[in-house]
């Protein structure tokens, strides 16, 4: 008996003694979806706010791949070597998906621009979508009905002082009346709805954001040229995320093989209704 308790003894202390011993928590990459680092080994976690607008999300249902932000998650997560089943989808707000601090998905994707600012609490991939700039009217408007360029040279144009949009329509658009500034987007808006401007131009997920939940009969007239420095979208992961190399590795390879072109035609020029303007 005295020997059996001894035995017990010393297989209890070598389990407690493991127990205590230091984790390695190296991982090795394997290439097939199961790279350490995941928040759900074997699962690809993707966040985005709810709702979820048009053409981004489709339905307010990421799950369903249908619009362009959910079918370019897909598209990365096949990359990453998960297929449709093992994504899961959480909620989070776009405060939530930038703020400083650790994150309970592997990925967000929910048009959150790449900055240096940003990139102080954040990772981010490369840029899935260089945004466009576009054009937003009323109905009723003289320009409503324009799809080319040289149509809005005699309009009444509206633009955020200090932005892209305003260099890319006084560059490309070279209107005969000199663009209306405001300081901000509201009044942009505002401007718009007073009949003080014909149009405004603003980035395309501005545009379709506001075409779709803020203005009355708002009419997204077309995309114009991003302009040589334009907004990129970039998927964002925790700060120094040991998956942040492959994540960008696999959207590098969607926009070489066209398929990242593919989706923003398919969602952002023809479901979204945002031709682009010659």
């Amino acid at each position: 008996m005295r020997t059996t308790r001894v035995v017990v003894l010393a297989a209890a202390s070598a389990l407690a003694l493991a127990a205590c011993a230091p984790v390695d928590e190296t991982t090795e990459e394997t290439g097939d979806g199961t790279t350490g680092g995941y928040v759900t080994e074997g699962t690809l976690t993707v966040a985005t706010s709810d709702p979820a607008y048009e053409p981004w999300v489709v339905g307010d249902d990421p799950a369903s791949g249908e619009g362009f932000e959910a079918a370019v998650a897909y598209a990365v997560a096949d990359r990453l070597g998960f297929a449709a089943e093992d994504v899961e989808w959480v909620t989070a707000t776009f405060d939530q998906i930038i703020a400083p601090g650790a994150k309970d998905f592997d990925l967000a994707i929910n048009q959150v621009s790449i900055s240096d600012e940003r990139r102080e609490n954040l990772d981010f991939s490369s840029s899935y979508y260089d945004t466009a700039q576009a054009v937003v009217t009323l109905e009723g408007s003289p320009v409503a009905g324009a799809t080319t360029i040289a149509e809005l040279r005699g309009a009444r144009i509206g633009a955020m002082v200090g932005t892209t949009s305003l260099d890319v329509v006084t560059e490309t658009v070279a209107p005969t009346t000199a663009v209306a500034t405001f300081n901000d987007n509201d009044q942009v808006k505002q401007a718009l709805v007073a009949g003080l401007v014909d149009a405004i131009v603003v980035d395309l997920p501005t545009a379709l954001y506001i075409t779709a939940a803020e203005l009355d009969g708002g009419v997204l007239v077309g995309q114009l040229p991003a302009g040589d420095d334009p907004d990129q979208l970039g998927l964002v992961l925790d700060k120094d995320s040991p998956l942040t190399d492959e994540v960008t590795a696999a959207v590098d390879a969607l926009r070489e093989d066209g398929t990242l072109a593919a989706l923003e035609a398919r969602w952002l020029t023809d479901a979204a209704g945002a031709p682009v303007l010659g």
